[in-house]
Parts: structure tokens; sequence; C-alpha cells
């Protein structure tokens, strides 16, 4: 059941608020532990299994946690790690050797967040959770659950110490936030995302060049934009319930290198990898060759978290060599010149996204030779079609260029509090609950991480 569907809007969300919000404050945290565990429940109620690896990786971790002693217990630490990660690798790659496994809803996420609780545990910087009802709610918290964004543990712990306690204040910013990011997704991104799928459609080898850049670019737009969306729609549930997630994104379409960007977008996994991979191999301290070898490790292991075709590990290893060239002196120029880091990121990270969107390596490699057509068919392989799709898409791909900015956001933080926001918000509401109703399920693209 996604944040999307009209189920969540209008039956799970305003139920769960209604009884959470008139219970006792002392009840809340068990109420809140409940409704996350159904509302999984909801999600996978056709594959009940996936509720085996959630509940069986909690439980091995809270053990885990109590038993340990800080600084001392690295046998509970690497055994809790290799279940973790054990589990993870073997349901993202099972499939490689033809088990026909499929991959539990959101197990990307609830390991990695498990896993650092785990290890700030053993460094002594966020004591054990003692008391298995908050353990489980932080670990089941239903507005991160399913794609974060990644907690961290000592803001996590902090939160949960004390029983929630949202004001009408909380409740109307978070519902503002919430109405937000559904628009992004349903209004924009879905609508945006129908041209890649067309452009698939019709097959990437008869797509003239102009459209083959229009349907990568709207790839890009539209993962962002309902990757963002989500991450809003997720901040402004957990502000609803008393809680503060962390911002996923900071306007990354608008960095001026490769650098910059990954400070920007998916930022708690970002920040993870530095927290839990870069920093304990010797970050940037061991000398420049160390510092390359850190880096390439965790975009390797970036790639693979994603997925277990060769494509992903392409991708981060793509991520690695322009990051790489970035840190020896090209982000200096960059730096230098607003053009040529404007013309720079332009080109890379649609170009990057091509990486990641298709599975296929030859497949990606017959759509590389319709972007850049030097030794392929040449540009006009059914001249005309960018002009056909043009016509129907020019107007969305523009709002999403628009949206990509920080422009908007700070329009918006301008009449936030207004009549025009909140005539706004009814506008946006109801145009994404019609969206809904008439449209079928589009999930959000991270769901499948």
């Amino acid at each position: 059941m996604g944040f999307n569907t009209l189920p969540f809007v209008f039956v799970f969300l305003p139920l769960f608020l209604a009884a959470f919000y008139l219970v006792p404050a002392r009840w809340r945290a068990g109420l809140l532990c409940l409704g996350s565990l159904v509302f999984y429940v909801i999600g996978v109620w056709q594959r009940p299994w996936c509720l085996a690896p959630l509940l069986g990786l909690a439980v091995l971790v809270y053990l885990l946690g109590l038993r340990m002693r800080p600084r001392e217990s690295r046998g509970l630490l690497v055994l809790g790690l290799a279940a973790l990660f054990g589990c993870l690798f073997f349901f993202k790659y099972a499939g490689l050797l033809g088990l026909g496994v499929t991959l539990p809803l959101a197990i990307s996420f609830y390991s990695f967040q498990l896993a650092a609780y785990l290890i700030d545990v053993y460094r002594g910087r966020v004591p054990a959770e003692r008391k298995p009802l908050l353990f489980f709610t932080g670990v089941l918290l239903f507005p991160k659950l399913l794609s974060g964004p990644l907690m961290d543990p000592l803001s996590l712990h902090e939160q949960l110490s004390d029983p929630p306690r949202p004001g009408l204040e909380d409740f109307d910013s978070g519902l503002r936030d919430f109405i937000l990011g559904l628009s992004m997704k349903v209004l924009l991104a879905n609508q945006i995302g129908s041209l890649w799928r067309q452009v698939g459609n019709i097959g990437y080898e008869s797509v003239s060049t102009p459209l083959a850049w229009m349907g990568i670019a709207a790839y890009s737009l539209q993962l962002y934009l309902d990757f963002c969306g989500y991450s809003w729609m997720a901040l402004g549930l957990g502000r609803m319930l008393g809680f503060r997630l962390p911002r996923n994104f900071e306007h990354p379409y608008a960095a001026r290198s490769m650098q910059d960007f990954w400070r920007r977008w998916h930022i708690s996994l970002s920040s993870w990898f530095r927290d839990y991979v870069y920093i304990p191999l010797g970050g940037s301290r061991e000398g420049t060759a160390r510092t390359y070898l850190n880096l390439l490790a965790v975009w390797v292991l970036t790639g693979l978290w994603h997925g277990s075709t060769l494509n992903f590990l392409l991708w981060g290893l793509l991520l690695f060599a322009l990051i790489a060239l970035e840190r020896a002196g090209w982000g200096r120029v960059l730096a230098r010149s607003r053009v040529i880091s404007r013309v720079y990121m332009v080109l890379m990270i649609p170009l990057s996204w091509l990486l990641f969107a298709i599975p296929s390596v030859s497949r990606i490699g017959v759509y590389l030779g319709r972007l850049f057509p030097l030794v392929s068919q040449g540009i006009a392989v059914n001249a005309g079609d960018w002009l056909q799709y043009g016509k129907q898409y020019w107007w969305l791909l523009v709002l999403g260029i628009v949206f990509s900015t920080p422009g908007p956001e700070k329009l918006w933080n301008r009449i936030r509090g207004t009549w025009l926001g909140t005539v706004t918000l009814a506008v946006l509401f109801w145009a994404c609950v019609y969206c809904m109703s008439v449209a079928t399920n589009d999930p959000f693209m991270y769901f499948s991480f």
C-alpha cells in the first residue's frame, strides 16, 4: 500500500491518525508499532513470507544489542552484520542463481537501518534500546519503512525516548508537506514518466536522436520527482506523528559537480555510506591512493545496493570515475566556470541515469548509439517523431525542470501560511485524487530497491 493510493489516503491514514490523536500519549508508541506492522502486512499480503526476514532480523539485532558491550563485543557485531548483509545479499542475488526468490519489500532500507543501530551501539554512540516496544516501533515506523529516509540511530533514539506529542502546528505542517509530495509524484512524476515508457515501446533502435534525449531527460526528471515526492510525503507523515525525519534532497539538479550532486541526492543513503563505510576505511586521511580506493569501495557497494544486474555496477563505477576526476582537478575547473559546470551536469546527469534505467548492457549500447549517432544510423531515424511527442510533453518537461530548481520551494515558503497557499493545496490535493482514481497504480520507483 503506497502513500499515493486512495486506500491509504482515505482509509488507512485518517483512521490511524484519528486513533493516534485520541489515545493517551503513553499508548501512542504501541499504536504506532501496531499500525506500522499492519501497514507493512497490507503491502505484502500476497507475499506474507516477507514478514519473516523483517521480524527475524529485527529480533536478532534487538537481542544482540542487549548483550553488546561497547567497543568489546566485536564478535556480536560481526555476527549481526553477517546476518543482515548475508540476508540482503541472498535476496538481491538469488535471482541470478535461478532460485525464483523475489526481493522482500523494503529489505534494502531496513537492513541498513538495523546495521546502523548495531554499529552505533558497538561504538557506544547510542545506548542499546531495552524496551522492545520502542525498538520495534523505531524499526517499523511506517513513514520511513519502505523507502527511507534512513534515520540517524541517535536521532531516532532521542525521539522515541519520550511519547510523541504532536500539536496542531505539527499536523498542519505535516499535512501540507504530504500534499506537496503527493503532487510531485502523481501530477508530475507519473505524467512525465509516460514519455520514457513510450520511448521503450517504440524501441530504442527506432527513435530519433532528439527523442532519445527527450526520453532520458524524462526519466531523469521522473526519478527525481518520484523519489523526492515520496520523501516529502514521508517527512509530512512523520511530522504529523511528532517525528522529525531527515530531509533527503536539496535540489540535486542544481548541483555544479557530481560531488555536489551526491551531497544533495538521497542524502540519508550517502550519509550512511560516509559514516559506516568511507570513514571507517580511512576516508581521505590515509593518502591519495587510499582515498581513491575507499571511494571505489563506496561506489561499488552503492551500485550493488541498488540492484544485482551488471548495469548497476557499471553505474557505480561511472560515478566513481567522475568523482575521482573531479577530485583530481576537474572539480576546480567546474568551480571556476558556471557555464562549463552547467553544460557538464546537463550531460552527465541523464547519461549516468541511463545506466540506472536500462538493465541490459547491450540495450544501453543501443540507446547510446541513438544519443550519439556518429557511427550508427544517423540522427534522422523516424525524423519528426520528436515533434510529435514534443507537442504532447513539452509543457510537462518544462514543469519538471522548473520544479527541480529551488525556485518553487522559495515561492511556496512565501505563501505557505496564507489563504493562497491553502487554496493551492486544496486544488493540488483534489487533482491528485482525480488522477489516482482514473489511473492504474504507479508505485514509487525506489520500491524496487
